[in-house]
Formats: structure tokens, C-alpha cells, sequence
């Protein structure tokens, strides 16, 4: 048992909400499970159990490996699940990552994607891991939902999934609540540092999310969730 490293082809649920989603939605993924015994005599262990021998897992009852794999004391149980990828949709709507570099901010928009029902996210290199436990915790369990794939560049991946793009830019001229998004579509946003490079002025039609001078910009996830909504603006979910 060992802490979660990037090269490795498995990665960690921390918590018992995400280990019940993946056991739940996406248990073709699970290894193993991990439980602390305080949790063993309960609703919860009962359920686990129930879980883990209907779908033939391994089920180890200690504290140990919890112990390794979290650096949080209330942690009573995980499972080690087999990382994936999943082709984008062709006639989806993408939402597109230049270089996001905090598993934090990367976990949250995964779930504001599910959330308003954009289940495709392309994120080019280089890149937070989409794996980390961290990016896993901060999705909520949405990363199971998404179909995500790595580029190395932009240009790779406009060549694979041509379609209607808008970067979303401070210098754009075009305000999103304007914007009349064509379909298929791909929302593009950059790094959170430094944005999106001057090349995107020519690609696609750029968008600005327009708001009050006391502030130079929204933070990553803020400025996702409201493209996300703006552009899904009366869609039944």
C-alpha cells in the first residue's frame, strides 16, 4: 500500500460518499475497498459489505492503509479504483482547459460540467491531474460522470474535434450574455494565472464575462460555472 503517484494506473476515493459513488455508478472501475473497523459494526458497514461481496471486491478492514493513503484523521473509508479514459462525443458540447494547474479548481468544474450537463472536457498540457485524490474529492464523485482526454496542444485537439469554438477572454469585445452559442460547441478557458494566450483573439468568436472594475478577474471555477449556465440558459435538465 503507498500514497498516490501520478504515473500510477490506479488512484484513491478518500470518504465514504465518493467510495459509495464509484462502488455505485462506476464499480467496473473498483480494486478494492478500505475500511476502518469504528465503521465495521454499523448501517454503513453493513452496506459496504453488501456492496463489496456482490461485486466480488476485496475488502480490507484496518486502519492502516487508510491511514497511509489519507493524511486526514476522519478518513474510515476508500477504494482504489482503475483510472479510465473515454473517447469525447463527436455532437457534444466540450468544454475545453489551456493548462489548469490546481486539482482543487480542476475537481470543481468536473462538477459544475455534470451539473449543467456538459459531459465532454478536453484539457491540454500541461495539466493538473485529472486523478489526483484531490481533483477526485473536489469533483464530488463527477469526475465518474465525465468523459475527460489530454492534448498536447490546442491545435491537436481542434484537429481531432473540429466544431463552433469561444474562448472566454478579458479582451474580447463580444459580451457572453450576447453570445448565441451554435452547436456543437467547445467553451474554452485558460490557466488561472495567466488566462488565455492573445492567438485565441483569432479563434472562434471570444467572449467576455463582463463585470465590475473592483476585481481584474473571476476565478477559474466561477468563471466555468458561469459560461456553463449562461450557455445552457433555458435548456431543461
Amino acid at each position: 500500500m503507498k500514497r498516490y503517484k501520478k504515473e500510477d494506473d490506479v488512484s484513491y476515493t478518500l470518504g465514504a460518499s465518493l467510495t459509495f459513488q464509484l462502488l455505485e455508478t462506476r464499480p467496473e472501475l473498483a480494486r478494492e475497498v478500505y475500511m476502518h473497523p469504528s465503521m465495521d459494526a454499523g448501517e454503513t458497514g453493513e452496506r459496504v459489505r453488501a456492496l463489496c461481496a456482490g461485486l466480488r471486491l476485496p475488502l480490507v478492514v484496518s486502519p492502516k492503509p487508510l491511514a497511509v493513503l489519507s493524511d486526514k484523521e476522519n478518513c474510515y473509508l476508500a477504494a482504489r479504483f482503475a483510472k479510465f479514459c473515454e473517447p469525447l462525443s463527436a455532437d457534444g458540447d466540450h468544454v475545453v482547459l489551456v493548462c489548469p494547474s490546481n486539482a482543487g479548481n480542476l475537481g470543481t468544474i468536473l462538477r459544475s460540467c455534470l451539473g449543467f450537463g456538459y459531459r465532454d472536457l478536453a484539457i491540454i498540457r500541461p495539466a493538473a491531474d485529472l486523478f489526483d485524490p484531490k481533483t477526485v474529492r473536489a469533483s464530488m464523485g463527477a469526475v465518474f460522470g465525465v468523459r475527460a482526454m489530454y492534448f498536447d496542444s490546442f491545435d491537436e485537439y481542434r484537429a481531432d474535434w473540429p466544431r463552433a469554438f469561444y474562448p472566454l477572454m478579458l479582451r474580447a469585445r463580444q459580451s457572453l450574455d450576447q453570445t448565441v452559442f451554435e452547436h456543437p460547441h467547445a467553451l474554452i478557458f485558460g490557466n488561472e494565472a495567466t488566462g488565455l494566450p492573445p492567438s485565441f483573439l483569432d479563434t472562434g468568436t471570444p467572449v467576455v464575462i463582463r463585470h465590475g472594475t473592483d476585481i481584474d478577474s473571476l476565478n477559474l471555477p466561477v468563471a466555468v460555472s458561469i459560461a456553463l449556465y449562461e450557455a445552457t440558459r433555458g435548456r431543461a435538465f
